[in-house]
């Protein structure tokens, strides 16, 4: 019995080989989420005074976004798009072309990760799964979280679902804080302060996120 308890509730196996090569990605790979949010606001013709004014965001912070410097959580992503008027999938893993897309555990997708905002601290990296469909409004990810010790809270808009695949994940939402274990999942409003971390060493979860 004991050991029935410990068996993950699913087959992890086929995301661990999703996200056996997370940390393999090339730096252009990296580097995509700030050159689409660059090429977005130039192409609108806003300027990033302009874009500061909207998001809240300190025009440094903007300019490093832009060029690498820093990774950009989602929550900050999300924000972005939304002050772009551009979906939240364009920015993260570009403009689909399909009805449906089929991921096969074997094919590499888009990487990229998110540092702190000071960009030396890595808090996350991330997969998409289904970068290929046209128009959509739900993101579903790999992510694979880091401890977080500068516990950058997010505020955003959309709705959020996590699983737990791997690992504890530490999950606040407003005031209430929870450990996560592999079977775990949790649903919330973004709206809602949340953070989402790695409570030691790493986690892997299965985020959707709907704008």
């Amino acid at each position: 019995m004991q050991n029935s308890e410990k068996t993950p509730h699913i087959n992890v196996d086929y995301f661990e080989d999703l996200t056996g090569n997370i940390e393999k990605g090339s730096k252009l790979d990296i580097e995509d989420v700030g050159i689409r949010i660059k090429q977005l606001r130039e192409k609108k013709g806003i300027s990033i005074d302009d874009l500061a004014k909207m998001t809240g965001f300190e025009k440094a912070r903007l300019e490093d976004i832009e060029s690498g410097v820093i990774k950009p959580q989602l929550g900050t992503v999300m924000k972005l798009s939304k002050a772009l008027d551009s979906a939240l999938g364009r920015i993260v893993s570009g403009v689909g072309s399909k009805l449906y897309s089929i991921t096969r555990k074997n094919e590499r997708k888009p990487i990229f990760r998110s540092t702190s905002q000071t960009g030396d601290q890595k808090l996350y990296s991330y997969m998409s799964l289904a970068p290929e469909v046209k128009g959509r409004h739900m993101e579903a990810l790999i992510v694979q979280l880091e401890e977080n010790p500068v516990k950058e809270i997010s505020v955003h808009d959309g709705e959020e679902f996590i699983y737990v695949l791997d690992g504890v994940a530490a999950l606040q939402v407003g005031d209430d804080n929870y450990d996560l274990t592999p079977g775990d999942s949790a649903y919330y409003l973004s709206t809602t302060p949340h953070l989402i971390k790695a409570k030691e060493g790493k986690a892997t979860i299965l985020a959707v996120l709907y704008e």
